[in-house]
Order: structure tokens, then C-alpha cells, then sequence
């Protein structure tokens, strides 16, 4: 069995405990995972802290070279990498949207932040003074990474940090932390000692991290409850915070659509990854005209995709990652059931011998839903009925996320009317979840704070300053 390691100051760290990793497709161990003390993670605090000094100052087009050099390193340890994030998380790894996906993504998002630049601002220029604007790296920052793409969300975290100047800790989810052990490892052959650090433990860690006084700035991927107590414990030493939080997404169907042509979309837009995407469409509305042809074809198309083990010839989707998340899948399917809602394919599961959850389709006629209002995050859709487009618009903005939505029709005028009306950060015509690199991202309401990705994304890990000469 593969050992995996800390990295502490560009040196492995030894930890007193371990704990295992589980492959959720077949409930069998596949790696130990060090387990990190709080003494620990103190260390490697102070390893990043002390790589903050020369990595800072920096030339910042020495760092451009170096995070295209991690983009070269990540490509050529893909099939590597996608092997683990198959075997701790589950995706299937040749699927179209499985962990080799995963891996191109990361490669692309490194080459592209590295293109970026941070130009000097000049704000005036006169006879009355002139005025620069610099952009300054903000010092150790702590990404905390969930476990749904581990790679790809690490990437997403360290990447536009490092090339900032600042050095980074990042804690990965203890339900997949060797993908992102073994890639800050790999990343650690490139970049100075103690620029890159990582951490892994139990929630405990996650706690001390939000609270430690040697954390500048958190990135964090998760939950809107974790992502409460975070911003609640970091404002002790008013740490600067970007929070990617859950979404409830929904989407939007009007009647002049042709069912057969964008069904694909649909599917896809909802169960990539299984489900199991803060972006995934989580909702669907659907004009009545067509709300018949739409779910007779969505379920027709369902029954053509293959669910199995992410070795499996043909596989496109895996298993939920994890019994907490299984439970809360087949209990909102549940409880939607005893509210009215009706199965259309798959539906709630007696038996938990294993965590492969069927593709679900609810039939649901009200909006207080348990499967509408609250976020699934599984392979399970409810399916809402709706008479007119101001109904949908209402129905849409009745939740307290608000990550991203999408609108589906042949007029693309009015799709668009539609879209600047939603209450949500990111909308899509005629797709779902089609988040870019050079395209900022990020939620409003419950769904976080602050954005990532693009030229505001590393602008968001920087702080400002003025020089007045």
C-alpha cells in the first residue's frame, strides 16, 4: 500500500497517527493518510511563515515560470493522480466527466492563472502628485478542500495564491486526502521549500486553522454551516475570506424548448459527478406545456447511463463518496415522497449495503419540497411544474442559496432577460455548470463570499496598496 506524507518546509513530515481511506465503490481501504496533531499543524505554519519572507519578494515573472512548471508537472503525473481520485472518491476515471476530466482541469486552470498579470495601477499622474496602486500578497493562506474533486479544487485554491506571493497550507477533506497529498508532494519538486504546505486530520484541524493567529486569508470549499463557523472563529484575527459555499441551483425550462435536443444538457448539467457538484443543477423547473415530454425523456435517457465501480468499462457515474452524504440523499428522497412528491425513476433505498444511490427523478408540485428547498447533492432531481415565466422567476429565487442557475430556451433574448433576474452569481443559457478559468465564480446570499477564478480571483488574494510620490 502506497504511504502518503505531510509536506512541511519542502520535507516530509512524519506524523504519530494515521487513518484510512476508503474507496466508496467497494468499501475497501486503499491508503493511510498521516493524521496531523495541532502541534503539527503549528510546525507547518511556521515553515509557510518563513517562506512568505523570499517567496513574497519574488519577481513576479519567476513565479509565472514556476507555476507553468507545476501545469507540466500535474500533466505528467495525470494518469497517476486520476487513479487515486478514482480509487478515494469514486468518479470513474475514463467517463467524460470522471477524474482524467478532473485532472485536464487542474493542468488547464494552473496554465491559465500563470498567464495572468498584476500590473501596476497609476491612479494620478499631475502636477499634483502621483499616485500607484500595488497589489501585495497577503501572507500564509489556509485552503480547506472538500472532497467532491480534490484535485481540481486545490488547484483552484493554491494556484492564484502562490502566484500572488503568498504561501499556502492546504488541509484536503479527510474522505480524500491522498490525491491532494500526493499532488502537493509532486508540486513540491518545483517551487521553493515551504511554499506549498499540507495538512490532514480530522474537523478538529479545520477548527484550529479558521482560529490560528499565523493564517492570513482562508479559501474555503464546503458547506454553508462549516462556512459559518469559519467566518465566525476567523474573525478574532479578521482574517481575509473567500468561501465557495453550498448551492441549490436551479434551472429553468421554457415551453418553446425541444425536449429531445436539450435533455442531454439537462442531465448533464445535474449529474455531473454524480450530483455531487456545488454548481450541479439541483432544481428544475419546467413550463407545463412541456413538463410531460421532459421527464419521459430524462428518464429515458437516464436508463442509457451506466453507474458502477470507476474502473469499470463504460462507467460515467460512481457512487456517492460517503455514507453521511448517502444518508442525506435517500432521506430528502424520502421525505419528498411523504410531501407529495412522485418517483419517476430510482427513488429511496431500504437496503445501505453500499453507497451507489440510483438516478432519481421526483415529480414535485410545490415549492416547499424538502428536495427543492434543501441541497441534495446526489443523484437525485426533483422536477417543478410552472404556468408562466414570472412563476418561475419567484419559484427560482425562493431559496437561501445562490450559486448559480441556468435558463433553457430557443430565444436567447429572452433567456437572457430571464438570467438578470435570478439571484445567483453565475447564470448559464441552454447549459449548466460550465465554470471557466478566465470567468469569475462565486455564489451570493448563503452561497459565500467573494469570487475565484480569473483576473478577480487572484486580485482576491492580494491586499492594496497606495504609494503617493
Amino acid at each position: 500500500m502506497t504511504t502518503y506524507s505531510l509536506m512541511s518546509g519542502g520535507e516530509k513530515l512524519v506524523t504519530a497517527d494515521t487513518f484510512s481511506v476508503i474507496n466508496p465503490s467497494t468499501m475497501v481501504t486503499v491508503g493511510e493518510s498521516p493524521k496531523a496533531s495541532i502541534e503539527d499543524l503549528n510546525s507547518i505554519i511556521k515553515e509557510a511563515r518563513k517562506a512568505f519572507t523570499s517567496w513574497s519578494t519574488t519577481p513576479y515573472e519567476k513565479r509565472q515560470q514556476y507555476i507553468n512548471q507545476i501545469a507540466d508537472t500535474l500533466e505528467t503525473h495525470s494518469q497517476e493522480l486520476a487513479s487515486i481520485i478514482t480509487q478515494e472518491q469514486g468518479k470513474p476515471i475514463g467517463a467524460p466527466l470522471g477524474s482524467m476530466f478532473e485532472m485536464g482541469g487542474a493542468v488547464a486552470w494552473t496554465r491559465f492563472t500563470a498567464s495572468l498579470e498584476l500590473p501596476v495601477k497609476v491612479l494620478q499622474d499631475d502636477e499634483n502628485g502621483h499616485i500607484e496602486l500595488h497589489r501585495r500578497p497577503i501572507g500564509v493562506v489556509a485552503s480547506i478542500t472538500p472532497w467532491n474533486w480534490p484535485v481540481m479544487i486545490a488547484i483552484w485554491h493554491i494556484i492564484p495564491a502562490v502566484l500572488a506571493g503568498n504561501t499556502v497550507v492546504c488541509k484536503p477533506s479527510p474522505y480524500t486526502p491522498l490525491s491532494t497529498l500526493r499532488m502537493i508532494e509532486l508540486i513540491n519538486r518545483v517551487l521553493p521549500k515551504g511554499v506549498v504546505n499540507s495538512i490532514a486530520g480530522g474537523d478538529e484541524l479545520g477548527a484550529a486553522i479558521s482560529d490560528h493567529i499565523g493564517i492570513d486569508k482562508i479559501v474555503f470549499t464546503g458547506s454553508t454551516d462549516t462556512g459559518k463557523k469559519i467566518m465566525s472563529s476567523s474573525s478574532k484575527s479578521l482574517k481575509n475570506l473567500t468561501l465557495e459555499l453550498g448551492g441549490n441551483d436551479a434551472g429553468i425550462v421554457l415551453g418553446d424548448c425541444n425536449p429531445d435536443e436539450i435533455v442531454p444538457g439537462l442531465f448533464w448539467g445535474a449529474f455531473i459527478n454524480n450530483g455531487q457538484t456545488c454548481a450541479a443543477m439541483k432544481r428544475l423547473y419546467v413550463h407545463r406545456s412541456i413538463y410531460k415530454e421532459i421527464c419521459d425523456s430524462l428518464t429515458a435517457f437516464a436508463k442509457s447511463v451506466k453507474m458502477g465501480d470507476g474502473f469499470a468499462d463504460g462507467a460515467e457515474l460512481g457512487p456517492i463518496q460517503n455514507k453521511m452524504q448517502f444518508n442525506i440523499v435517500n432521506q430528502l428522497v424520502k421525505t419528498s415522497i411523504q410531501q407529495g412528491g412522485e418517483v419517476l425513476l430510482g427513488g429511496p433505498l431500504d437496503s445501505e449495503e453500499s453507497l451507489f444511490f440510483p438516478v432519481t427523478f421526483i415529480a414535485v408540485e410545490k415549492n416547499d419540497n424538502a428536495l427543492v428547498q434543501h441541497e441534495q447533492f446526489g443523484p437525485a432531481l426533483p422536477i417543478i411544474p410552472f404556468d408562466t415565466v414570472e412563476e418561475a422567476i419567484l419559484l427560482a429565487n425562493d431559496n437561501s442559496a445562490g450559486l448559480g442557475g441556468s435558463v433553457w430556451s430557443n430565444d436567447k433574448q429572452a433567456a437572457a432577460k430571464i438570467a438578470g433576474q435570478m439571484e445567483c452569481g453565475t447564470v448559464w443559457i441552454n447549459k449548466h455548470g460550465a465554470i471557466q478559468p478566465n470567468a469569475p465564480f462565486g455564489g451570493i446570499k448563503s452561497s459565500g463570499l467573494g469570487v475565484e477564478f480569473g483576473e478577480e480571483g487572484l486580485l482576491a488574494n492580494t491586499t492594496i496598496q497606495c504609494i503617493f510620490s
